[in-house]
């Protein structure tokens, strides 16, 4: 496994922001990490996203130009060692391929797009890592260009997480435009955030914490031109917001913004990210925060880590996600380790699967959730699974890989539809569609729902045919295994693939 063999070898993290694009390669120590190299580009990707959910020829262009610096120094880091996500303004850019595929041929590495709560929960993990019991519950805000995320924790575990569709980047746009900053202007961007934030007020104050910590560019700047004027040291409190709120006002533009502590790639995003803070000390009633160093790509680093040391969030996710679901689970590992023995043995074309980690844990996930949609009802479960999967809050994944799973759960039975693969990339069609073929089978053959062994069964496949060798005694003694195969053979026909059963 890549990792245990080099615990000590860097890893990196990206994070593509609406804002600023941030790369950091760590070399883990422990428990903990240290920072070898890092770089950061304000590339403003969001505000390149027109109305139309294009991205501009001139943003496309700055974000390969920053991609084409980090891949050159990514090309050290192995494959599986580095990992690359997209924020808010991937997860709103219309059809996002092009955008992606080039991006990954820059860099080297695949980009996933994760959801705003994926993202909350990675920037929790970043932030109060190595925090200790002191203080257990924690607040944590993170302004991004885009979005901001507002987690409630404890210890290092999160309780709420939320990511609201506001930032620095899209305030700013959408309330100082042309560069003006005027009283009416910042006041009304800061009633936008606290409505914005409004429907967190109840419950978040309710949960209530010990500790409020602020992360991100935005948040750290704000605290910076805040001891530069002397109204606090390092912390932020409702005062020395209302205090630089007049200031800024008072100056009257972005332009004039030269303040201590205030970085000039910064100030064109400056008034909206003060204007979603001061909102949200509003909304939560927040009395003081401290600022953490650590963000977003910290939290990937801690994740990666974990995974590359066999304590993958992912395996705990869909472990609960059966147990609230009510999921046979013995049923469930028969099927499981069914599916894990057609493909280890399944040959010719196909051996590529068995060897591919990733294929391998998607089949191990679809075969822990495919009943999960008989919470809901019997009658076509395989679709209500489909979407519980694809819809709900899974931590550790990406959008992409939530997808995925979710269309093997859906093809598990019933007719096997390739429009369900529509929305995954064309490189995963096939793969997608393989494990789908092998999950079937191993549901077939399990589903008389007894513990008893199944027999050697011999499973070749190549190409778009696959032949599948019974014993005939054991096979005449499961009619309703030999009626799922003779079923099964129409079904594959339909989509493309030929399914021989030879009896020996």
């Amino acid at each position: 496994m890549i990792g245990a063999a080099e615990p000590d070898a860097d890893v990196a993290a990206v994070d593509l922001g609406s804002n600023s694009f941030h790369m950091i390669v760590a070399r883990p120590r422990g428990h903990e990490i240290t920072v070898v190299d890092k770089l950061r580009e304000p590339v403003r990707l969001g505000a390149g996203l027109g109305a139309d959910k294009q991205l501009s020829p001139e943003a496309h262009q700055r974000a390969m130009d920053c991609l084409e610096q980090f891949g050159q120094r990514l090309r050290a880091i192995p494959p599986g060692r580095a990992r690359v996500v997209g924020t808010n303004t991937l997860r709103r850019m219309r059809n996002p391929k092009q955008f992606l595929a080039a991006a990954e041929r820059a860099l080297g590495h695949p980009v996933e797009v994760i959801s705003g709560v994926e993202e909350a929960r990675l920037i929790y993990g970043g932030v109060v890592h190595g925090l200790g019991a002191d203080k257990a519950r924690r607040l944590v805000i993170d302004i991004g260009g885009g979005s901001t995320e507002v987690i409630i924790g404890e210890r290092d575990s999160p309780r709420l997480l939320e990511s609201v569709r506001m930032g620095c980047v899209s305030y700013t746009d959408r309330f100082f435009s042309g560069g003006e900053i005027t009283r009416k202007r910042f006041m009304a961007a800061r009633m936008a955030a606290r409505l914005e934030a409004d429907y967190l007020a109840s419950e978040y104050t309710e949960c209530g914490w010990d500790l409020c910590i602020g992360a991100s560019g935005t948040v750290r700047a704000i605290a910076k031109v805040i001891a530069g004027r002397g109204w606090a040291d390092g912390e932020i409190t409702p005062d020395g917001l209302s205090r630089l709120g007049d200031l800024i006002v008072e100056l009257g533009s972005i332009e004039a913004l030269e303040l201590d502590g205030l970085r000039d790639d910064r100030k064109p995003i400056f008034p909206g990210g003060l204007a979603v803070l001061t909102g949200l000390f509003d909304a939560l009633a927040i009395e003081r925060m401290t600022v953490s160093d650590r963000a977003l790509r910290e939290g990937v680093i801690y994740d990666l880590l974990g995974r590359l040391s066999d304590h993958d969030v992912r395996h705990d996710t869909v472990a609960g996600l059966a147990r609230r679901f009510g999921v046979d689970e013995s049923h469930a590992d028969h099927v499981r380790a069914t599916a894990l023995a057609i493909l280890q043995g399944a040959g010719d074309g196909w051996s590529e699967l068995a060897a591919d980690t990733t294929c391998r844990q998607l089949l191990i996930w679809a075969a822990q959730l495919h009943e999960i949609g008989l919470f809901v009802a019997h009658g076509s479960y395989h679709k209500h699974g489909e979407y519980l999967v694809r819809n709900g809050d899974l931590h550790g994944f990406s959008q992409l890989d939530q997808r995925m799973l979710a269309a093997l759960v859906r093809l598990h039975r019933g007719k096997f539809r390739q429009s369900v693969l529509d929305d995954v990339p064309d490189t995963w069609r096939e793969p997608l569609s393989r494990l789908a073929i092998i999950l079937r089978l191993a549901v077939i053959l399990r589903r008389g729902r007894s513990a008893d062994a199944i027999p050697p069964i011999t499973i070749k496949a190549s190409g778009d045919q696959v032949t599948v060798d019974f014993d005939a005694a054991w096979l005449d003694d499961h009619a309703l295994t030999r009626a799922g195969l003779d079923r099964e053979q129409g079904s594959l026909k339909q989509a493309g693939y030929k399914l021989r059963v030879r009896e020996r």
